[in-house]
């Protein structure tokens, strides 16, 4: 008579185990639904996420960040290798921060990036 009750309580001990283990929230990433007909290109995606990737590693590489929340006078709009901005030997990079623009210095780039201007 004890073996069954023991028995029974190691069970309800197991399952009460169990449930516990299987109803804990998981969190999953970002998960888009699309319509077959919509176009899509996933190696545009795949080339966008590790550009930023590599803009976030580039920004932890550097000793200091120099971020302004504004231009100076007189820069130039750069396109490539992504945009950016040229003013009188520095260069910023625009970054969206809390619904504001602002502007982290880069290191230099090469002199071939064509301007907007152009």
């Amino acid at each position: 008579m004890f073996d069954l009750l023991r028995q029974k309580q190691v069970m309800l001990i197991c399952a009460a185990a169990i449930t516990c283990i299987v109803s804990v929230p998981t969190e999953a990433g970002k998960v888009v639904v699309r319509k077959s007909s919509e176009p899509f290109d996933a190696f545009a995606v795949r080339d966008q996420v590790l550009r930023e990737h590599e803009w976030r590693q580039a920004l932890r590489m550097q000793q200091q960040i120099n971020i302004l929340q504004s231009l100076p006078i007189g820069c130039i709009p750069m396109v490539r290798p992504y945009a950016y901005y040229s003013c009188a030997g520095n260069f910023y990079r625009p970054y969206q921060y809390q619904n504001n623009e602002l502007y982290i210095q880069i290191d230099p780039l090469d002199s071939e990036s064509p301007s907007l201007n152009k």
